[in-house]
């Protein structure tokens, strides 16, 4: 059984850290935004009520300084009003009553039922105009009385009357938001008398009245003796509670979801370069253990050849030629991946120059072909080069571009196995760019190995290219070239059906 690699579980440990340290903190900050979303509407009550409470305050001192001011005046014979000293009525027409000896005289029966509990301090109310405020079975009236020897007159005051001024008195008190203010009777509690079914029935009725209502956006109630009624604020239009909460909450909503969306992606960000951070050290840590055996294999034959030629133990010149040839090839190769190691670590570093020129592109192709049959003298492969006549010029680096170049051929050549080779080197334009293509009758690549070969350090892993020298930087450091020359490197390639990369460069504008 197979365990994972080092690096991966160090990744794995890592990313569980971050999700950790993430997702705790941002699980409260959401359940602390979740608490503000349900009890913002509370919260702007709270804030419209502070903004009102001065001006409630003024108007309960006013408007019983007001009604103290009024004057009752008899009608007609069976009707009185109550007059301000702007002669502004406020009576109802149909709320006059008397109370004499005991018995209360009026057309309104409700109204009787409330002056019921009037009867017993009939004697001991002033003889002057007095508005107070009456309340029996859950109801209340405002009403303005005097005394005349035993009897009692006086009338109810009119809820629209009422209403009118306190519209004038809350002139120029007026906020963004339209309201008006208005008279409500106070609330009583009713839910400790009658038992269990009558504090149903009362809490089921405020329900209902809180529902169907208009929203009280402030209040304050009156001081006695109108303390049966409260002075409060009543939105004309849109109620402004629930606008200014649904935005509010539409608002922590959405950076909610925004927070979220940004948590998720950072999150999966985090972890992809983690893992690719994890993956390229991997592949580092091949690199070496690849380039260390490739550059003892050299250094160990060299010194094997040497001790030879020391120690005198050829004697036939020809012996001594064939061990300095073998001797010669082999520093080759040594100073070939010592030079690509250096090579790629200046493109990696923007150390990198490339000298530019406009050159025909057979100069181009000539020094990649003759480097690459210098290399391969005598090998057995069929290798072909086709260039098409009048070429435009292309603005490169003849070495880099060479370079890169001969990457694709010893590519084709090492991947091509040991018989039967055949590489084609073909050059022709392609509207705007000269393409250079090499083509091989090699193992080929599959498709999911064909995004990754261009990434460094990468290489496909199969029965041919284990058995194949190579540090995993000839492609990368040729896309890094073309790349650097406005161009691109693509490829075609299936598996047993061999490989074709092309060098697209653009034309040169000189």
């Amino acid at each position: 059984m197979t365990r994972p690699a080092p690096v991966i579980l160090s990744f794995r440990r890592t990313f569980a850290l971050l999700i950790l340290l993430v997702v705790l903190p941002s699980a409260g900050l959401s359940g602390f935004g979740v608490v503000a979303i349900i009890n913002e509407r509370a919260a702007v009550e709270k804030r419209l009520e502070a903004a009102w409470r001065g001006t409630l305050a003024d108007l309960s001192a006013e408007v019983p300084r007001a009604l103290s001011s009024g004057r009752l005046e008899r009608v007609d014979s069976v009707r009185l009003a109550f007059l301000l000293p702007d002669d502004q009525e406020l009576s109802d027409p149909e709320g006059t009553f008397h109370v004499e000896n005991g018995l209360v005289r009026t057309a309104d029966p409700q109204l009787a039922e409330a002056l019921a509990a009037l009867v017993p301090e009939a004697a001991s109310l002033p003889t002057v105009p007095t508005v107070f405020s009456l309340a029996t079975n859950g109801r209340a009236v405002m009403v303005a009385a005097e005394r005349q020897g035993v009897t009692v007159r006086g009338v109810r005051l009119s809820g629209i009357a009422l209403d009118a001024l306190l519209s004038d008195k809350a002139q120029g008190r007026t906020t963004s938001e339209p309201v008006r203010f208005t008279l409500l009777p106070v609330p009583r509690d009713t839910s400790s008398e009658g038992g269990l079914v009558n504090r149903l029935m009362s809490e089921v009725a405020q329900a209902r009245q809180n529902a169907l209502g208009p929203p009280v956006l402030a209040e304050r109630v009156l001081s006695a003796p109108l303390q049966d009624f409260r002075l409060v604020v009543l939105p004309m239009g849109e109620d402004p509670v629930a606008s200014a909460s649904t935005r509010n909450r539409v608002v922590y909503g959405v950076l909610l979801g925004l927070f979220y969306l940004t948590l998720t992606f950072g999150v999966a960000y985090t972890g992809r370069v983690l893992y690719r951070e994890a993956r390229l050290s991997r592949m580092k840590t091949d690199f070496v253990s690849l380039v260390s055996h490739e550059l003892r294999t050299p250094l160990t034959s060299i010194r094997m050849f040497i001790e030879t030629l020391a120690l005198g133990r050829l004697k036939d010149p020809a012996q001594t030629q064939e061990v300095l040839d073998l001797l010669t090839k082999e520093t080759e190769r040594l100073s070939d991946l010592i030079e690509r190691v250096l090579d790629w670590a200046r493109i990696e570093s923007g150390r990198k120059v490339y000298q530019r020129e406009p050159l025909p592109v057979m100069d181009v192709v000539d020094a990649a072909v003759v480097a690459f049959r210098t290399q391969r003298l005598g090998d057995g492969m069929e290798f072909t080069v086709t260039v098409d006549d009048a070429l435009p010029k292309v603005d490169v680096d003849r070495v880099a571009v060479a370079g890169a170049l001969l990457n694709l051929l010893q590519n084709a050549y090492k991947y091509s196995g040991p018989t039967n080779r055949r590489i084609a080197l073909r050059a022709q334009r392609d509207g705007g760019y000269v393409n250079l293509s090499v083509e091989d009758n090699g193992v080929g690549i599959a498709r999911k190995d064909r995004k990754r070969i261009f990434e460094r350090f990468y290489r496909v892993d199969n029965l041919l290219t284990r058995k194949t020298e190579g540090s995993g930087l000839g492609l990368a450091i040729s896309k890094r070239i073309v790349d650097a020359h406005g161009g691109r490197i693509t490829v075609k390639s299936e598996p047993g059906r061999g490989s074709c990369f092309t060098l697209q460069l653009p034309v040169s504008r000189a």
